[in-house]
């Protein structure tokens, strides 16, 4: 029995009521670059923390030219905080490509772009140039399980669910308006057909949703449970000096969070460190690091880490050969969410020290940290 076949005018009629106002559509005919960057910055990220991150990056990167003649070390301290940095290094090196030779005009010319997968470039050939491809993020995986009640999990059944929405464009509807048949999939998945208590009632689709017939949208699409994600420590030094600058480092090019800013520490592996080890890798020997109760916890993709704060002051101040020393607010901005959760831990420590003096309480002399 072959799937249904929703009718693309019905959904294109709703979300001719009901688009969603962002900031990439703003009643323009769309500029590829900002399409591009605003679906990078999606990729994992939701539209509430990409809004006002994507207006700012853009009134520091105006344009393709401007991205691709920035410096590495500019386009990290903008994306600090967005997550998932290697999305902002495929940026940066796409940009240095598009700036030489412009944008093409089809998804198989995109994809030939560094850093430009199959959903990205798909996604700006459909709502920049007008070409009827069906880009199938999560939102759109999730509505075509549904429509045509798809039960294999995922992530085996992405290249069935992408088959079945690409057959949609074919409909004279969808392609004649592309750009807004695939927004309007992004639309409905992400404020009607939810991962959790669809909307069904609401549904321009709702008569022809196999899984809402068979009363089952809320299951589906199914997925394969996921393994447990590893546990992986860490332990970071957090240093001031007289002028209360506190030294960070910037990471390798290559690899996890590559060129971001960090506060020095070890290498993050399975076993804990024991102090002592942990104090192999301080920056600078011969000072007194106080360990911080408490640690600070960040879920990356494959692992979660946890991370141990020794915290010192240094009386006056040196240079350290690899680091450098910011003011905390500045190294706070330019750091990644990593980070920032190692400085919430010094922020309480700093807090209870604090009290402790005012109440003259057991810390009343100056703490080392």
């Amino acid at each position: 029995m072959n799937p249904p076949l929703p009718q693309p005018q019905l959904l294109l009629a709703w979300y001719d009521r009901h688009r969603r106002v962002l900031p990439w559509r703003d009643g323009s005919r769309p500029d590829p670059y900002r399409v591009w960057l605003s679906e990078v910055m999606l990729q994992q990220t939701t539209v509430a923390a990409v809004g006002p991150r994507y207006t700012r990056f853009l009134a520091r990167f105006p344009d393709v030219d401007a991205l691709a003649g920035a410096e590495w070390a500019e386009v990290a301290e903008e994306w600090a905080g967005l997550g998932y940095y290697a999305r902002a290094r495929n940026l940066h090196a796409g940009a240095k490509a598009l700036a030489a030779q412009g944008f093409p005009r089809d998804a198989a010319g995109l994809r030939a772009i560094p850093g430009i997968g199959p959903y990205t470039a798909a996604a700006v050939a459909a709502i920049a140039f007008d070409e009827a491809v069906v880009p199938a993020d999560g939102n759109v995986e999730r509505v075509v399980a549904r429509i045509c009640r798809v039960e294999t999990p995922l992530p085996a059944a992405k290249k069935r669910l992408s088959e079945l929405a690409q057959g949609w464009m074919a409909a004279a509807a969808a392609r004649a308006r592309p750009g807004d048949f695939a927004q309007a999939l992004f639309d409905l998945g992400a404020t009607i057909c939810t991962p959790r208590s669809p909307a069904c009632a609401l549904c321009p689709w709702r008569g022809g949703c196999a899984a809402q017939a068979a009363g089952v949208q809320a299951e589906l699409p199914r997925k394969t449970p996921k393994a447990a994600r590893p546990t992986r420590h860490g332990t970071h030094f957090l240093l001031r000096d007289a002028r209360g600058l506190v030294l960070v480092r910037r990471r390798a090019e290559k690899g996890l969070l590559g060129g971001m800013l960090e506060i020095p520490g070890t290498p993050w592996r399975a076993e804990p460190w024991a102090e002592a080890e942990a104090l192999a890798h301080a920056p600078l020997s011969g000072l007194r690091w106080r360990r911080l109760d408490g640690e600070a916890r960040h879920g990356f993709t494959h692992f979660e880490l946890r991370m141990a704060l020794l915290a010192a002051r240094l009386p006056g101040t040196a240079e350290i050969p690899g680091h450098a020393w910011m003011d905390p607010a500045a190294a706070r901005t330019a750091m990644p969410s990593v980070m920032h959760r190692l400085l919430t831990l010094w922020d309480g420590a700093a807090g209870q020290d604090a009290a402790l003096r005012e109440t003259g309480g057991a810390g009343t002399q100056e703490p080392s940290q």
